[in-house]
């Protein structure tokens, strides 16, 4: 990152918000982990006047083209075609990640909520940037890139309509979207190694571990938040959850994994659907 860049970042919520902004996807993830640094070396003030303007919508390449959720076709791990696949799906969703996080940082930066708060968060964004660089250099090494194929916009969308709404942001974002990596990366990765492709399936293995942590940030806060207006978290989270995500959620679940991140059974076994 240039001198010219390092001096754009007005403050946390300014740095999160120019990485939001950027359609280039190596700069937005270099201003996503320089933000964080600067943050974490406690170099940054939380908010400043002359942050920019949140957008609706995150920067993007013109590619991938955004098509519905059914139009995404699933093809065989045990084909190069099909892994491809899989990995330009990753790292799709790795990229709404890094948005997700700083987008939760930029338009919350005015809640009264301790600075640990943003410290995890950026922690997230920092890691969440890493995972995309990562899946994306898998793909280079096996002769794609991100943006060879369509892509379906579901995570943002499902992010959007609770843009007003810390809790339920909380509920639906690490507790629902990234919980639901913890179920199935595990499968994810035994299959790659299956296929003998054993340097995806260890970025699989960095990406689930750092995700544990990831929901963990998204259960603590959740929880905080709970306890500070005195409702109970397992019934909010059923609340916030049928008012805020479309759909069932799918079993099966990683129990394990989820209790390990302060996701316990109670919050989200009576939301799945019956024909799981």
């Amino acid at each position: 990152m240039t001198g010219s860049d390092r001096v754009r970042i007005t403050s946390l919520r300014g740095g999160a918000t120019l990485a939001i902004l950027s359609a280039d996807l190596d700069e937005k993830t270099e201003l996503a982990q320089e933000t964080a640094r600067r943050w974490h070396a406690r170099r940054l003030s939380l908010r400043s006047p002359l942050d920019p303007e949140l957008p609706e919508r995150p920067g993007r390449p013109e590619k991938p083209l955004l098509v519905p959720p059914k139009a995404t076709e699933k093809r065989s791990l045990h084909t190069l075609p099909g892994r491809i696949a899989m990995l330009h799906a990753l790292a799709h969703i790795e990229l709404n990640a890094v948005d997700l996080a700083l987008d939760i940082v930029a338009r919350f930066a005015s809640e009264p909520v301790p600075h640990s708060f943003f410290d995890g968060w950026m922690r997230v964004a920092f890691e969440e940037a890493k995972h995309f660089r990562m899946v994306r250099e898998r793909m280079q090494a096996l002769g794609a890139d991100y943006g060879d194929m369509p892509a379906h916009d579901g995570l943002w969308q499902a992010a959007h309509s609770t843009r007003n709404d810390l809790t339920a942001r909380l509920a639906v974002v690490p507790l629902i979207l990234e919980a639901r990596g913890l179920d199935v990366t595990p499968s994810l990765q035994e299959k790659m190694r299956e296929t003998g492709d054993i340097d995806s399936a260890d970025v699989l293995k960095v990406i689930y571990e750092d995700e544990k942590g990831h929901v963990a940030v998204g259960a603590k806060w959740f929880r905080f938040l709970c306890a500070r207006e005195r409702k109970d978290p397992a019934a909010t989270f059923k609340q916030l959850v049928r008012a805020n995500f479309r759909g069932a959620l799918k079993a099966p679940f990683n129990d394990v994994a989820r209790a390990e991140a302060g996701l316990t059974p109670s919050f989200y076994r009576s939301l799945t659907s019956t024909s799981s």
